[in-house]
């Protein structure tokens, strides 16, 4: 494939829906994750590290299916938010178990981990829980409705 043609098709392949989704959800996600990092840093030492995991994960959950309906899967208007909300919420619930999952583990083969050792914990559990958490938000929360009958109405 000659380099004019790999480009073409790189451009092509961008301007796909997957590719746009996806790139919205990057960049929605470097946002709640610096959000994420900041609230979990400032609870930390007052709350212990599941507690500031807890909390931070909650408040950027909230954004975050707020800010992916809009952003990345353009859904606007009222209908069906607070479904939205709540099966945003039982992905945080998966998120939280991901994450608490791994401080659990560190906290049994480290217990005297520092800040920087549980945010490296933190971060990669929650690469995972990205992962899961776009493709739950793709085919189950903001799924696509099925395509209209263009048919018509059935005569059996």
């Amino acid at each position: 494939m000659s380099p004019r043609a790999a480009r073409a098709a790189l451009r092509a392949a961008c301007r796909t829906t997957l590719a746009r989704q996806l790139l919205r959800f990057t960049l929605v996600g470097v946002v709640m994750t610096a959000s994420y990092v900041t609230l979990f840093l400032l609870l930390r030492s007052p709350l212990g590290a599941q507690a500031a995991n807890v909390v931070a994960l909650f408040v950027t959950a909230v954004g975050n299916t707020a800010a992916n309906r809009r952003v990345t899967f353009g859904v606007r208007g009222r209908a069906h938010a607070v479904t939205q909300h709540g099966q945003g919420l039982l992905i945080f619930g998966v998120s939280w178990g991901l994450t608490s999952g791994a401080l659990a583990l560190l906290g049994a083969f480290s217990p005297q981990a520092s800040a920087t050792v549980d945010l490296a914990v933190l971060v990669a559990a929650n690469l995972g829980a990205t992962l899961v958490r776009f493709v739950l938000l793709r085919h189950w929360v903001f799924r696509a409705p099925p395509a209209a009958d263009l048919t018509g109405p059935s005569t059996r």
